[in-house]
């Protein structure tokens, strides 16, 4: 049966999701509009979750991304608790899991993703890990009083961030990382050895070019990490960061373009009709990846893609053409990056790494494609003009922290 019908429904109730909802009644939009999710909560930021909310610095309160009062007063209709299963694009309606339908107008798909699972025997114990939602931090929050020993498995932005939260809380962790450096898939050599560099002095045991075999078990729980050269780390909680599956099965199962992600055009339309996609599981053409088709895990990319939505639902479509950027908060540091370093040619480092204030900068054919900057906030807001220009630049000049980077650009 068809419980509903609203004039746009948004399937996702994270960043994507709620900053659709926001910018349709900010440019007009006067129908109806229902934020379903299949989580209990309001609209809450993620990013927190492995930073200041594990650390217990940030109640929940305060990652709501709107008071509750907000969504009553522009009459936005919330579907908390609810899980689609399938869509049907000719009858214009989902299904969430106990069966019931609702029915739109237009669909905007903003389901993100769940964590990678281990593909290894123990990776469903009690006590393994992985960091994508509230329910997931509180459990591991409530397990925290009976843990001495952290094994983090994944050394990318997330099993950092939650690295260095639990060091700080006096947990003795080891970060297992299967390439030879952390976060090899978004930066290059200098930041990576600098910040392993941070958590080794910080007491993290930190292991590049190893592979996990198995999570051992005591009475049902995780107790040790097996690893592939036989040794095994024992330790009471598993933390998994090994990257998102996007989840688009409802919409690629209905017939929609994908794989990685569901693919989506300019205007964040998928190929079937009245149906959009935007955040982490919406798969498109990216101008600062060389027009290569990818998907941004970001609140920047979520939020100019939801941007993009709205105006396309009310009459002004524009493309989207946001330029990249994303952060990362571990210790002091303050790590800003703006652009994609994919398929850069050169590095150029700028400032010391001993000072703990640098900026590490990715040229391709003599022109900045992005820039990773640690402690360094003029660095980052001056780069991203240089992203956006694409000038060659002297690699001399760019090197000289004691110029400021407008001045570089300036010539």
């Amino acid at each position: 049966m068809t419980e509903a019908r609203y004039d746009i429904l948004i399937v996702g109730a994270g960043h994507a999701g709620a900053q659709a909802a926001v910018a349709l009644r900010q440019r007009g939009h006067a129908g109806s509009i229902a934020l379903l999710g299949d989580e209990a909560e309001l609209p809450y930021e993620r990013p927190p979750l492995s930073k200041e909310y594990l650390a217990g610095d940030k109640p929940f309160e305060r990652l709501l991304i709107r008071p509750p009062s907000f969504w009553t007063d522009r009459d936005i209709a919330l579907l908390p608790g609810r899980t689609v299963v399938a869509v049907d694009p000719a009858g214009r309606a989902v299904t969430h899991l106990d069966g019931d339908r609702i029915g739109y107008g237009a669909l905007v798909w903003a389901t993100g993703g769940s964590p990678r699972r281990l593909a290894c025997s123990g990776h469903d114990l009690r006590g393994v890990h992985g960091v994508r939602n509230r329910a997931d931090v509180d459990r591991m929050i409530a397990e925290l009083p009976g843990v001495t020993r952290v094994v983090v498995i994944g050394g990318g932005y997330i099993g950092l961030e939650a690295a260095a939260v639990l060091t700080k809380l006096g947990k003795a962790v080891t970060v297992l990382e299967a390439q030879d450096r952390v976060l090899a898939r978004v930066a290059g050599e200098p930041l990576s050895r600098f910040f392993e560099g941070e958590h080794r002095a910080r007491g993290v045991d930190l292991r590049t070019g190893v592979a996990v075999e198995c999570i051992e078990a005591r009475d049902g729980a995780a107790c040790g990490v097996r690893l592939a050269d036989g040794g095994v780390l024992p330790c009471e909680m598993v933390i998994v960061g090994i990257g998102i599956i996007p989840a688009t099965d409802p919409l690629i199962t209905a017939g929609a373009a994908g794989g990685n992600g569901v693919a989506v055009d300019a205007l964040c339309r998928t190929s079937l009709p009245d149906i959009y996609a935007i955040g982490d599981c919406a798969a498109h053409v990216n101008a600062f990846a060389d027009g290569a088709t990818i998907r941004l895990e970001s609140v920047q990319n979520a939020n100019d893609q939801a941007n993009v939505v709205a105006k396309a639902l009310t009459g002004t479509p524009e493309p989207y053409d946001a330029v990249p950027w994303f952060w990362s908060n571990q210790y002091d540091l303050k790590l800003q990056t703006v652009g994609l370093s994919t398929g850069h040619d050169r590095i150029v480092l700028r400032g010391d790494p001993a000072t703990r204030s640098f900026s590490v900068l990715y040229l391709k054919d003599g022109a900045v494609r992005a820039l990773d900057c640690v402690n360094a906030t003029r660095d980052y807001v001056q780069g991203r003009a240089l992203v956006v220009g694409r000038r060659v630049l002297d690699p001399a000049r760019l090197a000289d922290a004691s110029v400021p980077l407008k001045e570089v650009a300036a010539g």
